[in-house]
């Protein structure tokens, strides 16, 4: 039989129940797209920013079981998209990006989109490929497929040329997809003497990554057979639910909550689960990890890496943790001599009391908002927050019930993450309320994308927590410097973006509305409108994660370097 290969695409990403392709079309990828309107499973959304598209993907990904996909042009489309993919790659999630190409048949030789596109993504993807022959579409895209799901997900590029697409080819067969297994690597023995290090420890603690989301079930199982704290990283936040009494936060050092800080004091045994043990969940490195720390992970290059490990455990946590559970069952587990449980629910209470205390005139608390945000979401309501304070405001005061339940950009750090990953999360989950908590700063980068948000008709709300600066760094510059530079917003007129791009503006100025506020974004949000809630923040008081991050590299300063940056501090607060 004959087929082109942009029909030998749409064949495969429908084998592979691809829900939705992210991008926009152009020159070199328009055969993809003529097949992808014809496909009766496949719903293509176009982007104002292959940026977006990316982010959009990574969110499709994080939050429900299809892939999310891109479908891109070459050269600006692949740089454009390159944060997104960059966020995906280092946070562990898989990604399908498929980018039209030149012509392979052509004499012409140098054309203007023929750059080196597979180096330029190399160091962010798993793998890349560029299909040279019609018979190598359905079984390229596959294998890339496998590939970005198995082992530490993570993002592949496959790149098909545009007369590969345009041209018919002769296929003998067209194959069927088989997904890979998945089996334990770590040894029997190895998982018998992680339990036997667990029961022995006076006082052990569990710490959960993002590797660690769907284990909940096992994770709880041995968290109660220890009556042992847990902590997440930033991006692990939704691996525990934060309703079980032995949750503490996120990181459990300097950066973290009371509960988690205390909860976590004298540790002797820690068990890590699906964490590389990063800046962000470490607190810029401050936490104090035990020796007897084992390391649960899919990615084997993560193991004594930034702290050593007494037993290293390679493997999926969905299948090596319930066998973990189970050997720590069969052993006789010393009892906590603490009640960790009253000591996590006294600080708890403590923290959110010292916040809701804390009230500046003419601005909303944000503990008492994201105290009223959960009482009237569901329970399987998911987050979406970008890279700001306003991440680690959500980390410490908003609980996060369910597993995927709260997403975010991590280790790369992408500011502009959460406009458009609301838009991918609504389309993966219709039936499931969504809600963004975005920086004023982070919102400007992709406040466009809300133009998609009114085309697709998504039913979400998106939060921006306005002060009229980048706070998480201006309170970075204030506390060592006692001077802010190069953060000023200026009065941003949310409102106008809402009229331009399609949706409902409401405004937020005061404790007093928080509620009315909640309640109608909520209401028409569940009516399929999307809704843009201006909240004028009080940022005014820090969070654990800036106090401590700040404090832990000022200690690990140089002697020489420490004492010049306090200095300055002090003569500026003198002299102004």
């Amino acid at each position: 039989m004959k087929k082109t290969g942009a029909w030998l695409v749409r064949y495969a990403l429908e084998q592979l129940k691809i829900s939705h392709t992210f991008g926009i079309p152009g020159v070199h990828n328009t055969e993809i797209y003529d097949q992808l309107d014809q496909s009766e499973t496949i719903n293509p959304i176009l982007v104002t920013h292959e940026g977006c598209g990316a982010f959009m993907a990574d969110a499709m990904s994080r939050t429900s079981n299809s892939v999310g996909t891109l479908v891109i042009v070459p050269a600006a489309g692949a740089t454009h998209a390159a944060s997104g993919i960059g966020e995906a790659h280092l946070d562990g999630i898989a990604m399908l990006i498929i980018c039209g190409g030149v012509r392979t048949n052509s004499d012409f030789g140098y054309q203007l989109h023929d750059m080196h596109q597979h180096e330029m993504l190399a160091p962010i993807t798993k793998a890349t490929y560029k299909i040279t022959d019609h018979a190598q579409v359905v079984d390229t895209l596959f294998d890339a497929y496998n590939t970005a799901i198995s082992g530490e997900p993570g993002p592949v590029f496959v790149e098909v040329p545009v007369n590969i697409q345009m041209d018919l080819g002769e296929i003998k067969q067209l194959p069927v997809y088989q997904a890979p297994s998945v089996k334990p690597r770590a040894s029997e023995s190895d998982i018998l003497a992680a339990a036997k290090l667990l029961a022995q420890a006076k006082k052990p603690g569990l710490f959960l990554g993002w590797g660690a989301v769907d284990c909940a079930q096992a994770s709880i199982a041995i968290a109660e057979q220890l009556n042992a704290p847990v902590a997440t990283t930033l991006q692990g936040l939704s691996a525990f639910p934060a309703s079980h009494p032995l949750h503490t936060g996120m990181s459990f050092g300097p950066a973290a909550v009371p509960a988690a800080t205390e909860a976590f004091k004298d540790c002797d045994c820690l068990l890590a689960v699906g964490t590389r043990f990063a800046e962000i969940g470490t607190g810029s490195f401050g936490v104090t990890v035990p020796k007897n720390l084992i390391h649960l992970d899919i990615n084997a290059k993560v193991f004594d890496v930034n702290y050593p490990a007494a037993i290293s455990l390679e493997g999926d946590a969905k299948v090596l943790l319930p066998l973990l559970a189970k050997a720590l069952a069969a052993e006789s587990v010393k009892a906590r001599q603490d009640d960790v449980k009253a000591l996590i629910a006294q600080q708890k209470q403590a923290y959110r009391d010292e916040w809701f205390a804390h009230n500046v005139a003419d601005r909303v608390n944000p503990a008492k908002f994201f105290a009223a945000l959960r009482a009237k979401i569901d329970d399987d309501a998911i987050i979406v927050v970008d890279d700001g304070n306003h991440t680690f405001l959500s980390a410490e005061l908003m609980p996060i019930y369910r597993a995927r339940g709260f997403i975010s950009p991590t280790d790369f750090n992408c500011m502009g993450y959460a406009v458009p990953a609301v838009i991918g999360t609504k389309l993966a989950n219709p039936n499931t309320q969504v809600v963004g908590i975005i920086g004023d700063g982070a919102f400007l980068m992709t406040a466009m994308e809300l133009f998609t948000a009114s085309a697709q008709n998504i039913g979400a709300v998106f939060t921006v927590f306005n002060d009229g600066e980048l706070s998480q760094i201006s309170q970075a510059q204030q506390v060592p410097y006692n001077r802010k530079t190069c953060t000023v917003l200026g009065d941003v007129r949310l409102q106008g973006i809402a009229d331009a791009t399609g949706v409902h503006y409401l405004r937020l100025e005061s404790n007093a509305s928080i509620e009315s506020a909640l309640d109608e974004a909520l209401s028409l949000a569940a009516k399929g409108v999307s809704v843009l809630l201006d909240v004028k923040v009080d940022y005014s008081k820090k969070t654990r994660f800036t106090q401590g991050i700040v404090a832990t590299n000022l200690q690990r300063m140089p002697f020489p370097t420490k004492v010049r940056m306090i200095t300055r501090a002090l003569w500026r607060r003198i002299t102004g």
